[in-house]
Protein backbone atom coordinates (compact mmCIF):
# COMPACT_ATOMS: atom_id res chain seq x y z
CA UNK A 1 0.00 0.00 0.00
CA UNK A 2 2.82 2.33 -0.97
CA UNK A 3 2.20 5.84 -1.58
CA UNK A 4 3.35 9.46 -1.91
CA UNK A 5 1.80 10.37 1.16
CA UNK A 6 4.30 11.71 4.17
CA UNK A 7 0.97 11.64 6.77
CA UNK A 8 0.82 8.43 8.70
CA UNK A 9 -2.41 8.73 10.77
CA UNK A 10 -5.48 10.71 10.38
CA UNK A 11 -7.35 12.58 12.94
CA UNK A 12 -11.33 11.58 13.28
CA UNK A 13 -13.35 14.91 14.40
CA UNK A 14 -16.09 12.83 14.64
CA UNK A 15 -19.75 13.90 15.79
CA UNK A 16 -18.84 16.81 18.04
CA UNK A 17 -16.00 18.50 20.05
CA UNK A 18 -18.14 18.89 23.16
CA UNK A 19 -16.88 16.99 26.37
CA UNK A 20 -20.29 16.65 27.86
CA UNK A 21 -22.18 16.15 24.39
CA UNK A 22 -19.20 13.32 23.85
CA UNK A 23 -20.48 11.49 26.99
CA UNK A 24 -23.86 11.55 26.22
CA UNK A 25 -23.11 10.28 23.06
CA UNK A 26 -21.06 7.13 24.23
CA UNK A 27 -23.99 6.04 26.13
CA UNK A 28 -26.34 6.80 23.41
CA UNK A 29 -24.57 4.94 20.73
CA UNK A 30 -23.11 2.30 23.42
CA UNK A 31 -26.82 1.17 23.69
CA UNK A 32 -27.72 1.64 19.71
CA UNK A 33 -25.08 -0.98 19.01
CA UNK A 34 -25.75 -3.24 21.67
CA UNK A 35 -29.40 -3.30 20.15
CA UNK A 36 -28.01 -3.90 16.72
CA UNK A 37 -26.01 -6.63 17.52
CA UNK A 38 -28.06 -8.51 19.39
CA UNK A 39 -31.41 -7.77 17.36
CA UNK A 40 -29.91 -9.02 14.62
CA UNK A 41 -27.80 -11.73 16.04
CA UNK A 42 -31.93 -13.19 17.34
CA UNK A 43 -32.61 -12.93 13.87
CA UNK A 44 -30.24 -15.08 12.76
CA UNK A 45 -30.49 -17.48 15.45
CA UNK A 46 -34.26 -17.52 15.43
CA UNK A 47 -34.30 -17.93 11.26
CA UNK A 48 -31.46 -21.30 11.63
CA UNK A 49 -33.06 -22.95 14.60
CA UNK A 50 -37.06 -22.75 13.02
CA UNK A 51 -38.12 -25.04 10.88
CA UNK A 52 -40.98 -23.24 9.60
CA UNK A 53 -38.42 -20.41 7.86
CA UNK A 54 -36.49 -22.55 5.74
CA UNK A 55 -38.07 -20.26 2.67
CA UNK A 56 -35.56 -17.94 0.31
CA UNK A 57 -37.10 -14.95 1.80
CA UNK A 58 -36.30 -15.98 5.59
CA UNK A 59 -32.10 -17.07 4.13
CA UNK A 60 -32.46 -13.37 2.68
CA UNK A 61 -33.20 -12.22 5.77
CA UNK A 62 -30.59 -13.39 7.67
CA UNK A 63 -28.31 -12.50 5.59
CA UNK A 64 -29.11 -8.78 5.69
CA UNK A 65 -28.94 -9.22 9.23
CA UNK A 66 -25.21 -10.81 9.02
CA UNK A 67 -24.22 -7.90 6.97
CA UNK A 68 -26.01 -5.46 9.40
CA UNK A 69 -23.91 -6.84 12.17
CA UNK A 70 -20.64 -6.39 10.02
CA UNK A 71 -21.56 -3.57 8.50
CA UNK A 72 -22.59 -1.29 11.65
CA UNK A 73 -19.42 -3.15 13.18
CA UNK A 74 -16.97 -1.31 10.79
CA UNK A 75 -17.79 1.92 12.17
CA UNK A 76 -19.40 2.16 15.06
CA UNK A 77 -17.04 0.32 17.91
CA UNK A 78 -14.15 3.21 16.93
CA UNK A 79 -16.79 5.90 17.15
CA UNK A 80 -17.75 4.88 20.39
CA UNK A 81 -14.48 4.05 21.60
CA UNK A 82 -13.50 8.02 19.93
CA UNK A 83 -15.65 9.25 22.80
CA UNK A 84 -13.98 8.69 25.16
CA UNK A 85 -10.36 9.98 23.95
CA UNK A 86 -8.92 13.72 23.11
CA UNK A 87 -6.86 12.25 20.31
CA UNK A 88 -9.25 10.63 18.17
CA UNK A 89 -6.17 9.08 15.73
CA UNK A 90 -6.41 6.10 13.43
CA UNK A 91 -3.42 4.87 11.10
CA UNK A 92 -3.31 5.29 7.52
CA UNK A 93 -3.27 1.74 7.07
CA UNK A 94 -6.53 1.56 9.16
CA UNK A 95 -8.42 3.99 7.83
CA UNK A 96 -7.88 2.79 4.15
CA UNK A 97 -9.36 -0.72 5.66
CA UNK A 98 -11.71 1.21 7.08
CA UNK A 99 -12.73 2.73 3.90
CA UNK A 100 -12.39 -0.91 2.28
CA UNK A 101 -14.77 -2.38 4.71
CA UNK A 102 -17.78 0.56 4.98
CA UNK A 103 -17.80 0.43 1.23
CA UNK A 104 -17.48 -4.07 0.66
CA UNK A 105 -19.91 -4.66 3.41
CA UNK A 106 -22.19 -1.42 2.36
CA UNK A 107 -22.52 -2.45 -1.34
CA UNK A 108 -23.09 -6.08 0.14
CA UNK A 109 -26.10 -4.67 1.45
CA UNK A 110 -27.55 -2.65 -1.58
CA UNK A 111 -27.26 -5.88 -3.59
CA UNK A 112 -29.04 -7.97 -1.10
CA UNK A 113 -31.42 -5.29 -0.72
CA UNK A 114 -31.91 -6.03 -4.30
CA UNK A 115 -31.67 -9.17 -4.22
CA UNK A 116 -34.35 -9.98 -1.91
CA UNK A 117 -36.79 -7.15 -4.05
CA UNK A 118 -36.11 -9.60 -6.88
CA UNK A 119 -37.33 -12.46 -4.31
CA UNK A 120 -40.77 -10.55 -3.55
CA UNK A 121 -41.27 -10.16 -7.42
CA UNK A 122 -40.78 -13.64 -8.33
CA UNK A 123 -43.20 -14.89 -5.24
CA UNK A 124 -45.98 -12.57 -5.97
CA UNK A 125 -45.98 -12.34 -9.71
CA UNK A 126 -44.90 -15.73 -10.54
CA UNK A 127 -45.94 -18.02 -7.39
CA UNK A 128 -46.35 -21.11 -10.00
CA UNK A 129 -42.32 -21.00 -11.02
CA UNK A 130 -41.54 -19.99 -7.61
CA UNK A 131 -39.83 -22.91 -6.01
CA UNK A 132 -38.13 -23.88 -9.81
CA UNK A 133 -36.59 -20.20 -9.91
CA UNK A 134 -35.47 -19.92 -6.30
CA UNK A 135 -33.77 -22.89 -5.11
CA UNK A 136 -31.32 -23.47 -2.49
CA UNK A 137 -28.42 -23.00 -5.28
CA UNK A 138 -29.69 -20.11 -7.34
CA UNK A 139 -30.30 -18.16 -3.63
CA UNK A 140 -26.69 -19.18 -2.54
CA UNK A 141 -24.98 -17.84 -5.83
CA UNK A 142 -27.19 -14.49 -5.31
CA UNK A 143 -25.63 -13.94 -1.62
CA UNK A 144 -22.42 -14.79 -2.95
CA UNK A 145 -22.77 -12.75 -6.22
CA UNK A 146 -23.65 -9.54 -3.60
CA UNK A 147 -20.66 -10.05 -1.35
CA UNK A 148 -18.27 -10.50 -4.39
CA UNK A 149 -19.98 -7.82 -5.78
CA UNK A 150 -19.41 -5.69 -3.26
CA UNK A 151 -15.94 -6.87 -2.68
CA UNK A 152 -15.39 -5.80 -6.53
CA UNK A 153 -16.54 -2.43 -6.12
CA UNK A 154 -14.73 -1.80 -2.76
CA UNK A 155 -11.40 -2.65 -4.23
CA UNK A 156 -12.09 -0.09 -7.07
CA UNK A 157 -12.89 2.81 -4.51
CA UNK A 158 -9.48 1.86 -2.37
CA UNK A 159 -7.29 1.65 -4.45
CA UNK A 160 -7.95 4.48 -6.10
CA UNK A 161 -8.13 6.84 -3.02
CA UNK A 162 -4.66 4.98 -1.63
CA UNK A 163 -2.71 6.53 -4.84
CA UNK A 164 -3.76 10.25 -3.87
CA UNK A 165 -0.84 12.01 -1.78
CA UNK A 166 -1.52 12.88 1.23
CA UNK A 167 1.19 15.57 2.49
CA UNK A 168 -0.58 17.97 4.69
CA UNK A 169 -3.68 18.43 6.61
CA UNK A 170 -4.41 15.19 8.27
CA UNK A 171 -8.20 16.09 10.39
CA UNK A 172 -11.09 13.81 9.02
CA UNK A 173 -14.36 16.13 9.66
CA UNK A 174 -16.10 12.58 10.04
CA UNK A 175 -16.46 10.30 12.63
CA UNK A 176 -14.85 7.24 10.10
CA UNK A 177 -12.83 7.50 7.24
CA UNK A 178 -14.64 7.53 3.71
CA UNK A 179 -13.20 8.54 0.35
CA UNK A 180 -14.96 12.36 0.31
CA UNK A 181 -13.59 13.43 3.42
CA UNK A 182 -10.27 11.84 2.34
CA UNK A 183 -10.56 14.23 -1.20
CA UNK A 184 -10.60 17.16 0.50
CA UNK A 185 -7.39 16.16 2.31
CA UNK A 186 -5.17 15.35 -0.94
CA UNK A 187 -2.67 17.63 -1.94
CA UNK A 188 -4.06 17.21 -5.55
CA UNK A 189 -6.66 18.28 -7.94
CA UNK A 190 -9.52 15.54 -6.66
CA UNK A 191 -12.13 16.55 -9.66
CA UNK A 192 -11.84 13.79 -11.86
CA UNK A 193 -11.69 11.40 -8.68
CA UNK A 194 -14.78 12.67 -7.23
CA UNK A 195 -16.59 12.29 -10.78
CA UNK A 196 -15.61 8.29 -10.65
CA UNK A 197 -16.91 8.33 -7.19
CA UNK A 198 -19.88 9.25 -7.76
CA UNK A 199 -20.14 7.23 -10.91
CA UNK A 200 -18.82 4.48 -9.06
CA UNK A 201 -20.55 4.45 -6.05
CA UNK A 202 -23.47 6.63 -6.84
CA UNK A 203 -24.76 4.69 -9.81
CA UNK A 204 -24.48 1.24 -8.00
CA UNK A 205 -26.96 2.79 -5.30
CA UNK A 206 -29.47 4.70 -7.57
CA UNK A 207 -29.58 1.92 -10.34
CA UNK A 208 -29.90 -0.64 -7.24
CA UNK A 209 -32.74 1.73 -6.10
CA UNK A 210 -34.28 1.74 -9.49
CA UNK A 211 -34.20 -2.06 -9.84
CA UNK A 212 -36.27 -2.01 -6.88
CA UNK A 213 -38.79 0.70 -7.58
CA UNK A 214 -40.04 -0.84 -10.50
CA UNK A 215 -39.78 -4.09 -9.17
CA UNK A 216 -42.55 -2.93 -6.68
CA UNK A 217 -44.33 -0.61 -9.50
CA UNK A 218 -45.03 -4.22 -11.44
CA UNK A 219 -45.46 -6.11 -7.82
CA UNK A 220 -48.51 -3.56 -6.86
CA UNK A 221 -49.92 -3.60 -10.49
CA UNK A 222 -50.04 -7.48 -10.18
CA UNK A 223 -51.85 -7.35 -7.11
CA UNK A 224 -54.80 -5.63 -8.24
CA UNK A 225 -56.04 -9.04 -9.86
CA UNK A 226 -55.47 -10.98 -6.49
CA UNK A 227 -58.07 -11.33 -3.31
CA UNK A 228 -58.25 -9.01 -0.41
CA UNK A 229 -56.42 -11.43 1.53
CA UNK A 230 -53.76 -11.85 -0.88
CA UNK A 231 -53.15 -8.19 -1.10
CA UNK A 232 -52.62 -7.89 2.61
CA UNK A 233 -50.35 -10.74 2.53
CA UNK A 234 -48.27 -9.65 -0.21
CA UNK A 235 -48.34 -6.03 1.02
CA UNK A 236 -47.44 -7.11 4.89
CA UNK A 237 -44.08 -9.08 3.44
CA UNK A 238 -43.37 -6.07 1.03
CA UNK A 239 -44.15 -2.72 3.46
CA UNK A 240 -40.99 -4.26 5.98
CA UNK A 241 -38.73 -4.47 2.58
CA UNK A 242 -39.92 -1.38 1.16
CA UNK A 243 -39.30 1.05 4.63
CA UNK A 244 -35.98 -0.80 4.57
CA UNK A 245 -35.10 0.29 1.35
CA UNK A 246 -35.97 3.73 2.00
CA UNK A 247 -34.17 4.71 5.10
CA UNK A 248 -30.81 3.26 3.58
CA UNK A 249 -31.03 3.81 0.15
CA UNK A 250 -32.49 7.37 1.03
CA UNK A 251 -29.23 8.42 2.89
CA UNK A 252 -26.80 6.70 0.42
CA UNK A 253 -27.98 8.41 -2.39
CA UNK A 254 -27.95 11.85 -0.60
CA UNK A 255 -24.61 10.96 0.38
CA UNK A 256 -22.73 9.66 -2.74
CA UNK A 257 -24.67 10.63 -6.00
CA UNK A 258 -23.47 14.35 -5.73
CA UNK A 259 -20.15 15.74 -5.04
CA UNK A 260 -19.53 16.39 -0.88
CA UNK A 261 -19.69 19.84 0.19
CA UNK A 262 -20.38 19.56 3.48
CA UNK A 263 -19.17 17.32 5.94
CA UNK A 264 -20.80 18.58 9.19
CA UNK A 265 -24.41 17.33 7.21
CA UNK A 266 -23.09 14.52 5.34
CA UNK A 267 -21.51 12.41 9.11
CA UNK A 268 -24.73 13.24 10.56
CA UNK A 269 -26.74 11.66 7.39
CA UNK A 270 -24.62 8.71 7.12
CA UNK A 271 -25.61 7.61 10.85
CA UNK A 272 -28.90 6.23 9.32
CA UNK A 273 -27.38 4.09 7.05
CA UNK A 274 -24.11 2.83 9.11
CA UNK A 275 -26.33 2.99 12.60
CA UNK A 276 -29.91 3.65 12.39
CA UNK A 277 -31.19 1.32 9.66
CA UNK A 278 -28.83 -1.78 10.91
CA UNK A 279 -30.60 -0.72 14.32
CA UNK A 280 -34.17 -0.66 13.59
CA UNK A 281 -34.45 -3.33 10.84
CA UNK A 282 -34.53 -6.42 13.13
CA UNK A 283 -37.85 -4.09 14.48
CA UNK A 284 -38.80 -3.84 11.03
CA UNK A 285 -38.92 -7.11 10.12
CA UNK A 286 -40.34 -8.58 13.46
CA UNK A 287 -43.00 -6.41 14.27
CA UNK A 288 -45.25 -6.77 10.77
CA UNK A 289 -44.17 -10.62 10.21
CA UNK A 290 -45.97 -12.86 12.39
CA UNK A 291 -44.20 -16.07 11.50
CA UNK A 292 -40.85 -14.29 13.03
CA UNK A 293 -42.41 -13.53 16.07
CA UNK A 294 -43.87 -17.08 16.23
CA UNK A 295 -40.54 -18.47 15.93
CA UNK A 296 -39.17 -16.64 18.03
CA UNK A 297 -41.56 -16.74 20.92
CA UNK A 298 -41.12 -20.67 20.24
CA UNK A 299 -37.13 -20.44 20.35
CA UNK A 300 -38.01 -18.32 24.06
CA UNK A 301 -40.12 -20.83 24.84
CA UNK A 302 -37.54 -23.82 23.87
CA UNK A 303 -34.87 -21.83 26.05
CA UNK A 304 -36.94 -21.62 28.89
CA UNK A 305 -37.98 -24.90 29.20
CA UNK A 306 -34.40 -26.29 29.16
CA UNK A 307 -33.39 -23.89 31.83
CA UNK A 308 -36.55 -25.36 33.90
CA UNK A 309 -35.29 -28.63 33.41
CA UNK A 310 -31.85 -28.53 33.99
CA UNK A 311 -33.27 -26.71 37.72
Amino acid sequence: MENASSVKEFILLGLSQNQGVQKICFVIFLFFYVIIVAGNLLIVITVISSQRLKSPMYFFLCSLSLVDICYSSVTAPKMIADFLVENKTISFVGCVAQLFGVHFIGCTEIFILTVMAYDRYIAICRPLHYTTLMTRRVCGQLVIGSWVGGFLHSIVQTLLTTQLPFCGPNKIDHYFCDVHPLLQLACTDTYAMGIIVVANTGMITLSCFFILVMSYVVILVSLRSQTAEGRHKALSTCGSHITVVILFFGPCTFIYIRPSSNMSEDKSVALFYTVITPMLNPLIYTLRNEEVKSAMRKLWGRKVGSEKGKV
